[in-house]
């Protein structure tokens, strides 16, 4: 019995029933380099040619700036998918991105910590 709003993706009892690599067509790097942090946000342009859900629903949360991070969570997806997906949408001009301001070293465990605060919340 698949959860409401998931579609074929999820299903009650045994979890995702496609494996999170299958999303990206194995690809496993990117071709735009993101940080966890990187902001991306919509360009409003349409992209060409046909996009996963997984792309619609990316594109649908960035209408404001959302870092990286917060669209995996969203996507319930490893980062390096969601990184795939999101240069998929950079490629095509649906997305723009800007790099993370750092005003800690991004190692810092204060930030680290905050980040993780923010993940939570939003499960």
């Amino acid at each position: 019995m698949a959860a409401a709003g998931d579609g074929p993706w999820l299903d009650d009892a045994a979890g995702r029933l496609v494996r999170p690599f299958t999303v990206s067509n194995g690809r496993t790097r990117p071709s735009v380099a993101l940080d966890l942090m990187s902001q991306v946000m919509a360009t409003g342009s349409t992209p060409l040619g046909y996009l996963g859900p997984e792309h619609a629903t990316a594109l649908h949360l960035t209408s404001a700036p959302v870092s990286v991070a917060e669209i995996a969570a969203h996507l319930k997806l490893p980062a390096a998918v969601t990184k795939v997906l999101l240069s998929d949408l950079l490629d095509c001009g649906a997305l723009t991105t800007k790099p993370p301001e750092y005003h800690h070293i991004p190692t810092d465990r204060a930030l680290l910590e905050a980040v993780l605060d923010g993940l939570r919340r939003q499960l």
